[in-house]
């Protein structure tokens, strides 16, 4: 899913797809920390190369986009399982409101409307920091902005904010599934909730501190940094998320 819709973004504005959530078999409200998250394209990409709404955006027009894209049926409603969402992904040059500022993306919903089919849209959207504030939303791979200048990771794309994109589409997505409606897991008031992977923020390793990701290990051909294995060889850097079983 992040390399179909990334690969389009050293070029355009705005991409939209529609992404299909598999939890283990459970519905989206109801995963568990622990549970297999995996993120599968069900639909060709949305692209607006055009600046459609300009480049400067407000948190209401990446709910605007979703919602015309819906009406308009060039993104389709999510008919096929109830467990799918829209991913907003904005290039380096669009702003938006609260980017870097207060956060690298963000989750929330549609309200149901007879334009939708009566349904609430659950959505998320992502920015690229390269050359925005990349210390705050690009970081391991960027040093950061506060705290001890530790040296940064190496960018597995070499494109740091292509891959700190990458590292928070994983963050946003686990808080959209474990929360999608502000009902399921979260700490503290429901109108500023602390998510998954937010508990446990910049953690990807024993013994790390904040500006420090903790121990990792180290491709040997590329350099780059690791924690988990995937199939047929390959291998990614995770967020670590807080279990509830375990506390």
């Amino acid at each position: 899913m992040a390399k179909l819709c990334l690969s389009l973004m050293a070029r355009l504005v705005l991409v939209v797809c529609v992404v299909e959530l598999s939890c283990g078999g459970g519905a989206v409200e109801t995963v568990g920390y622990s549970r297999k998250l995996t993120a599968l394209v069900e639909e060709q990409p949305l692209i607006d190369d055009s600046y459609s709404l300009g480049k400067s955006l407000k948190r209401t027009d990446i709910a605007a986009l979703v919602e015309s894209s819906v009406k308009s049926k060039a993104l389709p409603l999510p008919e096929k399982s109830s467990n799918s969402m829209y991913l907003v992904l904005t290039s380096e040059d669009v702003t938006v409101e609260g980017f870097c500022m207060s956060c690298c993306g963000f989750h929330a919903n549609i309200l149901p409307s007879p334009a939708n089919g009566g349904k609430l849209l659950p959505y998320v959207w992502i920015g690229n920091s390269a050359s925005q504030f990349p210390g705050q939303c690009s970081w391991p791979f960027h040093q950061p902005i506060y705290g001890p200048q530790t040296s940064s990771l190496i960018a597995r794309n070499d494109d740091i904010g292509i891959d700190g994109m990458v590292i928070n589409i994983d963050t946003i997505l686990a808080r959209a599934v474990t929360n999608p409606f502000n009902t399921g897991y979260f700490q503290g008031d429901a109108s500023a909730p602390l998510e998954a992977v937010l508990a446990c923020a910049g953690i990807y390793g024993k013994g790390a501190y904040p500006s420090y990701v903790g121990e990792l290990l180290v491709d040997a051909t590329t350099g780059a940094s690791f924690n988990a294995h995937g199939v047929n060889g390959r291998r990614y850097l995770l967020p670590v998320m807080w279990d509830p079983a375990r506390h």
